[in-house]
């Protein structure tokens, strides 16, 4: 048994040893979880994909006179920013899309410019314009204000996401006739094709499917600076299917996650446009698990041929009523390109990227290696297994049948 006091003393003196989440299945292929617990301290693990609830916070500093942009509209690029805060505090969500996006056409959000791709831009140093409008005030007479921001002028940037780091997630196909157009992307007809989205054995709740080291405080890499895990993730479902030891076979955890955007890099947080679905960010997230036991060398070690996902049809099973699996694969099937779903052969197409997820546990294992980054105790558990937390879905009954 480990302590990430122990650990962290390791660290400190530069005797730690720290590999990545795909070099620890090898090595407890060959040694052995015993063998692995004993010799490897740190597991680290990376994640880029896109991640729809992301945001970032700004409070931009006050004018000459002041103005109270909360309560009015403010713009950055043409992209709204939500301003029912103070009066110059503002969210930025990844997906938010200019007004003049056509949203009513058949592809809506196609190709267009949004709340991700500003962000992108503002933590890679650019100057972004600033347009707002309000009503005035006798301690706020000001009521529009049109400039340029960038890291270096706004008080604070930071960014807040209230669900990144699924811990797994579903594989979308399609049954339909029809190209549909999804958060997963185009999924072609037919079963024409098998889109996904998860690093697999690199994916940070993978490799701690207990949550026995990640909670509230835990400290992590997030777009290319450090952050931390604020609360447990919105959609936070403990209670999903999992195999008998413990692995999610679906959707399950996820996390809130906070960090400083003045130190994040466009490489680690880059905004896109899906067709027809609109504007969301990639997101790069890792997390160092601490190899405290036996039973952390073991889940650590886990590989693609252990991890399941269920795969779903997203032209009717998901938007009409809870999905229902049509087949369980494994990410090792899925990385393979091919799949069998009701005997028929479907391609394999990933969301996320896996280069990307492999360069960030690398990063974390080079700043933990070199005594740049230390690891954290939580604070607080995040809600486990036993918590009894299951997803819910929203009563449309009136207040009268209600009651």
């Amino acid at each position: 048994m480990k302590t990430i006091a122990e650990i962290n003393e390791k660290i400190k003196k530069g005797k730690v040893v720290v590999v990545t989440a795909e070099e620890m299945v090898d090595i407890v292929k060959k040694s052995g979880t015993k063998k692995a617990a004993q010799q490897v301290d740190v597991v680290t693990t990376g994640t880029f994909g896109p991640m729809c609830s992301s945001g970032m916070f700004m409070n931009l500093g006050h004018s000459k006179p002041r103005i109270k942009i909360g309560g009015g509209k403010c713009y950055f690029n043409d992209v709204p920013a939500y301003c029912g805060i103070a009066a110059v505090d503002v969210y930025l969500g990844a997906t938010a899309m200019p007004d003049d996006d056509p949203r009513n056409t058949v592809y809506p959000g196609a190709f267009k410019y949004g709340g991700g791709h500003v962000i992108e831009d503002f933590v890679s140093g650019k100057s972004i314009r600033l347009e707002a409008s309000t009503y005035g005030t006798d301690c706020y007479p000001r009521k529009r204000i049109e400039t340029y921001i960038n890291k270096e002028t706004v008080n604070e940037a930071y960014i807040y996401s209230p669900r990144n780091s699924y811990q797994n997630y579903n594989v979308g196909v399609n049954v339909s006739k029809k190209v549909i157009h999804t958060y997963m992307g185009v999924i072609k007809p037919n079963l024409g094709s098998a889109n996904y989205c998860s690093a697999g054995q690199l994916s940070p709740l993978l490799k701690d499917p207990k949550y026995r080291t990640i909670g509230i405080g835990t400290r992590i890499f997030l777009g290319g600076g450090i952050g931390y895990v604020a609360w447990n993730g919105t959609q936070h479902n403990p209670c999903a299917a999992r195999t008998p030891e413990g692995l999610p076979k679906g959707g399950a955890g996820t996390l809130a996650v906070i960090g400083d955007a003045k130190k994040m890099s466009g490489d680690y947080l880059k905004g896109a446009s899906f067709l027809g679905y609109g504007p969301t960010m990639f997101v790069g997230l890792g997390i160092p698990i601490p190899v405290l036991d036996e039973e952390m060398a073991y889940f650590t070690s886990r590989s693609d041929e252990d991890f399941c996902a269920q795969v779903v049809d997203y032209s009717g099973d998901y938007p009409n009523r809870i999905p229902k699996s049509l087949c369980e694969v494994t990410y090792a099937q899925l990385k393979s390109g091919m799949i069998s779903i009701n005997g028929k052969d479907v391609p394999t197409y990933p969301i996320s990227s896996y280069s990307k997820a492999r360069e960030i546990a690398s990063a974390l294992k080079g700043w933990i290696g070199s005594g740049g980054f230390l690891l954290t105790n939580p604070v607080e558990p995040l809600p486990g297994v036993d918590s009894g937390i299951s997803l819910v879905t929203l009563d449309e009954r009136t207040p009268e049948e209600m009651q």
